[in-house]
């Protein structure tokens, strides 16, 4: 495994593990695989592991496995604090408190604020006496460094960057995304103060690996240097020295396995200008099949409608590579059950692009679907299932 340095000159994993994407079961984390999948990327050399508050079951899940395995102190954590759902110092504590206890811990390495959008949120939290309760926490050890997760453009990330002696911050990048959210002009404004930096997303959600268009393939399978798809995306990031950390979702023995052997030869500068004009070549080919930029990440959710946002973009994206088998997935997936979850059943209250990090337009992409995937055969199979009660 190779290793870049924090703030501080602390050894990181250039492969994090991202815990947000550990499988469930019946709405529950299934700990027997996350513990395998972590124990494997531990065993590997993998110190740096990434949950937050709000995934569901997430820090629990992190805490138990870490305690039955005793490695704790060999390891790094990083969560994050829900400031969206903070109103006064009283709730700070007893969030941060509820986390230590979540993960059976005493202190947390790496401390983010969650989703922070802007310069004026940072100023609200600062109004109700967050850089005192900060520094109380840095000097009685519970909380080693602050960051924060970051979603939106440029600008305002390097204003965030600005506004505080942060230790870290965490964007999301890839070949994708080199150009847009923080892109790589707030990398290396963040690198260039001194400050180390997570990437999330480093495969879009799966986009750059098992949702290419064949396009996109082909370009890769013609290319002299056979890189997988993740190998590529991955590579493409720790080519560049100013990425510390590149978090990856594992959920199988081989995702981890595959990454950890790409993460222990990855070198900086090791991608010629011929491997980058091949990326590019396949970001075109991308661009010219995605309807939506949907990661998947769930922000969105719960709708109070139960519409399956994440889900139905990923369908509607898939339309376009596969008709047929995108209006059989609609069907099953949002009619052919108890609660339907349909693009139809949104009210546009708004909510979800409150909390969307890719700040998509959710209620007319949602409407867009609608048109192209609710055919009148699905109206009607809809229909006889409300009217029978068939579930």
């Amino acid at each position: 495994m190779n290793f870049r340095k924090d703030k501080y000159g602390n050894d990181i994993s250039i492969l994090g593990y991202g815990c947000m994407r550990f499988t469930q079961t019946g709405g529950k984390v299934d700990m027997d695989k996350a513990e395998q999948e972590i124990m494997a990327a531990y065993n590997a050399g993998v110190n740096y592991f990434d949950t937050a508050y709000i995934y569901s079951g997430n820090e629990v899940a992190l805490g138990k496995i870490l305690a039955k395995n005793q490695i704790r102190e060999n390891i790094k954590i990083a969560t994050k604090l829900p400031h969206y759902m903070i109103k006064s110092v009283q709730g700070l504590e007893k969030t941060f408190q509820e986390q230590l206890s979540r993960l059976q811990t005493d202190y947390i390495d790496y401390y983010l604020m969650h989703m922070l959008t802007d310069v004026a949120t940072w100023d609200k939290l600062k109004e109700i006496g967050i850089l005192d309760w900060l520094e109380e926490k840095r000097k009685n050890g519970t909380i080693r460094q602050v960051g924060f997760s970051y979603h939106g453009n440029s600008d305002m990330f390097c204003q965030l960057i600005d506004a505080y002696d942060w230790d870290f911050t965490q964007i999301q990048y890839n070949y994708m995304d080199e150009h847009t959210q923080a892109g790589r002009r707030g990398l290396r404004y963040a690198a260039s103060k001194g400050i180390p930096v997570i990437i999330m997303e480093p495969l879009r959600g799966g986009r750059l690996v098992n949702k290419l268009p064949e396009e996109a393939v082909r370009i890769m399978e013609k290319y002299p240097t056979k890189y997988t798809p993740v190998q590529w995306a991955l590579r493409w990031l720790w080519n560049q020295p100013e990425v510390t950390c590149v978090l990856s979702g594992m959920n199988s023995l081989e995702m981890v396995e595959e990454n950890v052997n790409t993460a222990s030869v990855a070198e900086v500068g090791e991608l010629t200008e011929s491997d980058e004009a091949m990326l590019k070549e396949v970001v075109a080919a991308i661009h010219s099949k995605m309807k939506v930029g949907c990661t998947g990440c769930g922000y969105c959710m719960p709708c109070p409608k139960n519409v399956d946002i994440p889900g139905t973009f990923a369908i509607y994206n898939r339309f376009y590579l596969d008709k047929k088998k995108a209006k059989k997935e609609y069907l099953m997936c949002t009619a052919l059950r108890k609660t339907s979850s349909a693009a139809s059943n949104c009210v546009e209250c708004g909510k979800c692009e409150k909390h969307c990090p890719q700040q998509i337009q959710i209620r007319q992409e949602l409407k867009n679907a609608k048109k192209i995937l609710e055919t009148p055969i699905y109206k009607i199979v809809r229909q006889f299932i409300k009217w029978f009660k068939v579930y």
